[in-house]
């Protein structure tokens, strides 16, 4: 069936034939890992991998979400499509949490959104190892499977549990992550590192973390979840605080509550 994401009917049906695709995904990704071989992996750059797991699930995902909006262009990581100048363009990871997945360790995801010339119009995120789908579509609020989702009411740094991300351009940002961890450690409840972009920003949502903090990441490791966050009360921005956060290059996620006092923690940052 196709459809046509600017009749809220339809956006709802599009939503679960998404949630359906990614799941299918997520069953793929789940059996291919039972019989993974770490000498099938390549590295695209120092420690960022990819594996014919990563481009097999992109190829199955862009011929399934092809058929649902045949004229919507493609962004995704593995290099299906560009940015386009098509009024709809799908936003897919076939598989964030690479490395997790290579180490048979968790989290690792599929991440899709489908988004127009001005916004994010749906996002599903369906994590593999937990068996969790994350989606939420405009106009909505956020669900984790049937279950409405929100973030958490924490509103003091020193109880707040916090996800860092490390990207691979290690180079350009260790300073920055030293100085996170440096100012973080012991003055917030708790600080992880897990891998997965995509998977963290729906923890956020679901009230799991209140913040989750990376530069350097891609439009396909936060589109599904950037509207997933919001539409559960959450907040997204870049460094600086604004919304220019769909490049991936800084992405700031919390409950909202916690926002503005961890984007002044940014901010003193002095390299």
């Amino acid at each position: 069936m196709r459809y046509n994401p600017a009749d809220n009917r339809e956006l709802a049906e599009l939503t679960k034939a998404v949630r359906s695709i990614a799941k299918e995904g997520g069953d793929f990704l789940r059996t291919e890992r039972k019989n993974f071989k770490r000498e099938k992996v390549e590295e695209k750059n120092s420690h960022d991998y990819v594996s014919y797991v990563d481009k097999e699930s992109e190829r199955r995902l862009v011929e399934q979400l092809s058929a649902l909006i045949p004229e919507a262009g493609f962004i995704a990581e593995e290099g299906s499509g560009e940015l386009t100048t098509q009024e709809y363009c799908w936003v897919i990871d076939p598989l964030d949490g690479t490395t997790n997945f290579i180490h048979d360790n968790a989290p690792f995801c599929i991440s899709i959104a489908l988004r127009n010339r001005e916004e994010v119009l749906l996002g599903v995120v369906y994590e593999v190892c937990r068996n969790e789908c994350f989606w939420s579509h405009k106009g909505i609020p956020a669900y984790l499977d049937e279950e409405e989702i929100h973030v958490s009411a924490i509103n003091k740094l020193n109880d707040a549990f916090v996800e860092l991300g490390l990207p691979y351009n290690f180079n350009a940002y260790k300073k920055m992550a030293d100085y996170l961890i440096h100012t973080l450690y012991g003055n917030v409840g708790g600080l992880r590192i897990q891998g997965s972009a995509a998977a963290e920003i729906c923890y956020v949502a679901a009230g799991r973390f209140e913040a989750r903090l990376e530069a350097f990441l891609g439009p396909w490791d936060i589109a599904a979840g950037s509207i997933i966050l919001k539409n559960a009360g959450g907040m997204i921005t870049d460094f600086a605080g604004t919304g220019d956060f769909y490049s991936g290059r800084e992405v700031l996620a919390s409950n909202g509550i916690l926002h503005e006092e961890l984007l002044h923690i940014i901010h003193s940052f002095n390299p």
